[in-house]
Parts: structure tokens; C-alpha cells; sequence
């Protein structure tokens, strides 16, 4: 469709309704080639049994087909033995792959709880624990620093290190 051209919706459920029903025709075809298949491969591989003749004669018969029917079971029964084991084996290399790759944890978010929070959860909430970690704390006080307020004369305070000075070059 270009840009410019929108599909009105009674045209868009017309075409999807005729979608559906082309559809439905070819489901139904198939259905009916399947059975004529079938009925094809019957009539080719198995033949109706010849019902006419004496009483021996169809004893005769039905010990062949008992013997076809055991010989398919067997043969069927040996099929899924095969498939039950290779099954197996599959989950068994499955399972080896899952090892060998290793389990890979999960990225650990964070949570912001609170110890009684972590608490209850873990304990579960039978058990009243509280826990106040900050009545635990040490008061302390701050030490307020006395500086002094007025800096005072700066030629003065020179003076007074340069007699410091001499003190520890005369020792």
C-alpha cells in the first residue's frame, strides 16, 4: 500500500473473509486426497481376504493374519523401545550440555529494606524482633575550635615567630 492510500475496514474484512474461505477449500481438498491416498494404498497393499471356501480353509486364513498382526506388533513394539531410548539419550546430553555450560545466577538487584524488614522476612512473621541500631550509638558531642576572633597587628605576629625561630637556632 502507498502512504497516501489507506484500505477502508468493510474492504479489509471482505479480503480477509475470502482469505479464510480459499483457505477453508484447500484444508478440505487436502482431507480428501489424503483419504483417497489412503484408500489407494490400501487397496494396493492389502487385498480383501477371499472369504469363500470351507471352514479349513478360513481357519487357514485367520492364522496368516494373526501372524501378520503379531509380527507388526513386534516390529511396533521394537520402534518405540528404539525412540523411548534415544529419547533418553537425548535428555541425557541435554542435561551434560546444561553442566558443562554451568548455571549462570542472576544479576543480584538491589534493595533498599530495613533491618526489621530483613528481619521479618527472614524469621517470618511469627517472631516480633525490632532493632533499633541507632539507640545502640554512643552519644558524641562535637568540639567546637576557639579561633581567635581578631587576627591582631600581622607585623607583630612575624615578630613573635622570628624569636621563635632564634630560640631553636640557639639550642
Amino acid at each position: 500500500m502507498t502512504e497516501g492510500k489507506k484500505m477502508t475496514s468493510s474492504r479489509r474484512h471482505h479480503l480477509k473473509s475470502l482469505m479464510l474461505h480459499i483457505a477453508a477449500n484447500w484444508i478440505e481438498q487436502e482431507k480428501k486426497d489424503i483419504a483417497a491416498a489412503k484408500e489407494a494404498y490400501l487397496a494396493e497393499n492389502c487385498p480383501p481376504p477371499d472369504l469363500s471356501g470351507d471352514m479349513a480353509a478360513l481357519t487357514d486364513v485367520c492364522k496368516k493374519l494373526h501372524a501378520a498382526i503379531d509380527k507388526v506388533d513386534e516390529s511396533r513394539y521394537d520402534t518405540e523401545v528404539k525412540v523411548q531410548k534415544t529419547d533418553k539419550e537425548i535428555e541425557d546430553l541435554k542435561l551434560k550440555v546444561i553442566d558443562l555450560a554451568g548455571v549462570k545466577k542472576p544479576a543480584l538487584k538491589k534493595v533498599r529494606m530495613s533491618a526489621d524488614a530483613m528481619l521479618q522476612a527472614l524469621l517470618g512473621s511469627k517472631h516480633k524482633v525490632t532493632m533499633d541500631l541507632r539507640a545502640n550509638l554512643k552519644q558524641v558531642k562535637k568540639e567546637v575550635k576557639e579561633e581567635p576572633a581578631d587576627v591582631g597587628d600581622w607585623r607583630k605576629n612575624i615578630e613573635d615567630k622570628a624569636d621563635r625561630k632564634k630560640m631553636f637556632e640557639s639550642s
